[in-house]
This record gives structure tokens, C-alpha cells and sequence, in this order.
């Protein structure tokens, strides 16, 4: 999936802002990655490309509650009266007025069950959406650098981030809820967080991925080797999670969204390594096909060429003056009219036995006051049949081998190979 990938900084959008970002294809490895203003980001590389927005730990309040049963969830479904409830159930945690926040709820939330919240200043978000929108980069997704939820490994894991000056932990799926902390880096917050320093090879030891600007830090802290981890690589595992913070006031239309998301879905499976085994299988299910229909086209030709060449066949064999074969059916009808013509004996399609299907067909008592024939036609003027004796007369007609219609107050009589 091509995505630009950029990182929202915790002041307000203005003339000297710049953002940090990282091009990928494929959602999992950054082609490019730099700082640049709004209006110098690049676009995605591809067609149906995203632009994904990550909000950084730091501005992110996280807040764990149950909604009352019964409240409709879903996107269509953030109404006032949900966020209502929203600043209801929070508002004795926050600083903050509730009016100035905005709130985004996990996916999957269901009423009547503990769900995560997420609460950030509003206006700073909504500025830096705009901000993007106004320089041509319009954000499909919003996602948290950090989210609560289980972790890859299954227990606690250790990310260490910020300055030399300044370094931070964030810990990450805790106890029974997978909360996401953030606390200083010492070995003092480690003790009162109930972590102490681990030995390298101590099993238990949970996974710690540190910036590379704190990894010695994070080593001496923690007592412990550590994985380099870049702020770009967790700016592209915040991309890849299920999260979207654009909820409420700040959610795209309906429409928008579903068209945004099928552009990411299209995109991901034409570029995205996890999908190459379903492409491959596409491509090949589709040139099966492809060879199929041509090998079943090449027989049907083939057996549609063998049976124009018996027609052929048996016409000349039939009529050997014939020396040139235009329309098989055509001529060997000729031929056969000619034959009867010299016998002496008559076709369906001659007067007389058009004449005698009519005659039997009609009511009695019904004589046309015109009659005109053409080969296999027969045209009767001056008979009104009504529905009832009509369908009759047609029933009559196609037992013999006879057709007719009313055409302009005229009944039209043709012969069943009349065309």
C-alpha cells in the first residue's frame, strides 16, 4: 500500500511547522523518509495512495470506559448524543473543559462493555488537518503512535523514546487491559512501575525498543541490550493499526471514507508483500481462464467449421450440377423446389396448401373478399376474427404447420420455415 506517512508535532500548525514523514510502499519499510513543511510533503507514490496522520503519545489522554447498554456504535452512529454520554462518563478525569476535547472510541467498541477512549485537544488536531487538507495532503486516517491493546510478543513491552535530555518509556500492553503508559526513563519510575533491571538472558524479560538517540540510555537504565527502533518505524506500525482517530466532528462523509478505504484496500493488494501470494494466485486463476476460453472457443470453431463442411458436403453430394457452394441451405432449397416443380408436386409454401391450411383454420361462414400470395405467404383481406375464434384459428394453422398474425386488418399466413 503507497502511503504517506506523517507524524503531527505537538504545536499548533504554523509558517515554520514541519513534519516528519515517511514514504512506503508496501506499509511495512520506508522508501524515503524527512522533515518537511505542509505544503512541501510529498504524495504517494502510487495511485490510491493514503496520507495517515500519527498523533504522538504525548498529546493523547487514554481513558478506560463502559458504556450504557443499548447505545448504537459504529461510524454512522457518533452522534451528539454519544459524545454527550462520552463527556458525561469522563468528565471528573479530565483537566480540561470536555467542550475543547475530542474523543475517539476503539474499533470494535460495544455498549455495555469496558472500551478504550482516546482524548486529545480538539482544535489542535482540527488545525492540523486542515492545515494538510489546505496544502493538497488530505488525511485519510489519524492513528495513535502508541494504542492500548495486546502486544505482538503477548506481554509487557518497553519503547524508549524522547532526547538524551529528556528520555521516556512507554509501556505497553499492562495488565489485564493492555493499557499504554508513559513514564520517565529511570531505574527509580522502573521500581515504583514494578519493573526492575533484567538480566540479558532472563526469559522473562519483556521486549524494549528504544530510539536510537536513548538506546544508551535505555541500556544502562534497564540493565539490558535493547532493539534499535526509529521514530519512522513506529510511525509505520501506528499505520498499520486498526485505530482511526478522525471519529465524530472530524470523521470524512460516508461516502468519502468508503471511497478512500477501497482506494487503500486496492492499493495494498496490488502493491503490498502480503498480498503477492494472493496476486499470483489471481493472475494465474485468471490466465487458466484466459487459456480455457481460447481452447474452448478453437473447439467450437472447429466443430462449427466440421458441420459446414457435411452441409456442403451433402448438398454437392445430393446435387452434383452444383459446381459452387455460396449458402448450402439456401441453394439446397432451390435445388429441392426445382425437383418438386418437375414432379409435379407442391411444397408448404405453394398457393395450394396455404389455401387449404386457411380454409380449414377459418370459422365457417368466413370467405376473404381479397386474397394475395406471395412464396409461403398468404395474405386474407376482408376477415375479422374475434380473440376467442382468432386463437382458434391459430391453434388450427400450427397443427398443419402454418403460422398467422393480424397485420393492418389483414390475417398474414406463412409457412413454418417462412422466414
Amino acid at each position: 500500500m503507497s502511503s504517506l506517512i506523517l507524524t503531527l508535532p505537538l504545536t499548533p500548525p504554523g509558517i515554520t511547522t514541519t513534519y516528519s514523514y515517511a514514504l512506503t510502499s508496501d506499509g511495512h519499510t520506508a522508501a524515503a523518509h524527512a522533515h518537511a513543511a505542509a505544503g512541501l510533503l510529498p504524495e504517494p507514490s502510487r495511485p490510491g495512495g493514503e496520507v495517515v496522520a500519527v498523533v504522538p503519545l504525548a498529546a493523547l489522554s487514554w481513558q478506560r470506559v463502559q458504556l450504557p447498554p443499548g447505545i448504537p456504535l459504529g461510524a454512522n452512529q457518533q452522534t451528539p448524543r454519544l459524545r454527550s454520554i462520552l463527556e458525561g462518563l469522563l468528565e471528573d478525569r479530565l483537566l480540561d473543559d470536555p467542550a475543547q476535547l475530542h474523543f475517539a472510541l476503539q474499533p470494535g467498541a460495544r455498549a455495555g462493555s469496558p472500551v478504550w477512549v482516546a482524548v486529545c485537544d480538539r482544535s489542535w488536531l482540527r488545525d492540523h488537518l486542515q492545515a494538510l487538507e489546505a496544502a493538497g495532503r488530505p488525511v485519510s486516517r489519524v492513528v495513535p503512535e502508541f494504542a492500548p491493546g495486546p502486544t505482538a510478543s503477548g506481554g509487557t513491552e518497553i519503547f524508549a523514546i524522547g532526547t538524551p535530555d529528556d528520555p521516556q518509556m512507554v509501556l505497553c500492553g499492562q495488565g489485564a487491559d493492555h493499557s499504554v503508559t508513559m513514564l520517565p526513563l529511570s531505574a527509580a519510575v522502573l521500581a515504583l512501575a514494578g519493573l526492575t533491571p533484567q538480566a540479558e538472558d532472563d526469559a522473562a524479560a519483556p521486549v524494549v525498543r528504544a530510539d536510537p538517540a536513548v538506546a544508551e540510555a535505555a541500556e544502562r537504565t534497564l540493565g539490558r541490550p535493547v532493539t534499535l527502533h526509529t521514530s519512522t518505524q513506529r510511525a509505520l506500525d501506528a499505520a498499520r493499526g486498526d485505530w482511526d482517530l478522525a471519529q465524530f466532528e472530524l470523521a470524512s462523509t460516508g461516502r468519502l471514507r468508503a471511497m478512500r478505504k477501497a482506494g487503500s484496500a486496492a492499493s495494498a493488494f496490488l502493491y503490498g508483500p502480503q498480498w503477492r501470494a494472493a496476486r499470483w494466485a489471481t493472475g494465474l486463476l485468471a490466465a487458466a481462464h484466459l487459456v480455457g476460453l481460447n481452447a474452448w472457443a478453437w473447439q467450437e470453431k472447429q466443430a462449427l467449421a466440421a458441420k459446414q463442411v457435411a452441409v456442403r458436403g451433402a448438398l454437392t453430394t445430393t446435387f452434383p450440377q452444383v459446381k459452387v457452394v455460396v449458402d448450402a441451405p439456401v441453394q439446397m432449397e432451390r435445388e429441392l423446389t426445382l425437383l418438386r416443380q418437375k414432379a409435379g408436386s407442391v411444397s408448404p409454401r405453394d398457393l395450394e396448401p396455404l389455401m387449404a391450411a386457411a380454409g380449414g383454420a377459418l370459422p365457417d361462414g368466413r370467405v376473404p373478399s381479397a386474397v394475395e400470395f406471395a412464396p409461403g405467404e398468404l395474405r386474407l383481406r376482408g376477415v375479422t376474427l374475434a380473440p376467442d375464434e382468432e386463437s382458434v384459428f391459430n391453434t388450427r394453422l400450427q397443427a398443419a404447420g402454418y403460422r398467422a398474425r393480424t397485420e393492418d386488418g389483414t390475417l398474414l399466413v406463412r409457412s413454418e420455415g417462412t422466414p
